[in-house]
């Protein structure tokens, strides 16, 4: 797979980045040479080979989801440098 000048030009509009036409043929080439790197990676015979990370037979065990910070309120505001209440007091960021 190659790309022309007019795919080039309607991938970076997409992408909303502003590209000189003096640029165009910099960009095609580059990014017809990575095109051309993943036809490569796809031609590898990968049958039997497992993979590294994510898909494979291994699945993280999940915890049960459950709340285990509850009910210290008063130890978690004793760490704040100013509070209001029972509330952490930040300064006004907006005016």
């Amino acid at each position: 797979m190659s790309l022309d000048t007019a795919t080039v030009r309607r991938v970076a509009s997409l992408a909303r980045l502003r590209v000189e036409e003096a640029e165009l043929p910099r960009l095609e080439a580059e990014l017809n040479g990575i095109l051309g790197w993943i036809e490569q990676l796809q031609a590898v015979d990968t049958t039997g080979v497992e993979p590294m990370a994510g898909g494979g037979a291994e699945q993280l065990r999940l915890r049960e989801d459950r709340v285990t910070d509850g009910g210290i309120q008063q130890q978690v505001l004793a760490n704040a440098p100013d509070r209001a209440d029972v509330f952490f007091s930040v300064p006004k960021v907006v005016e």
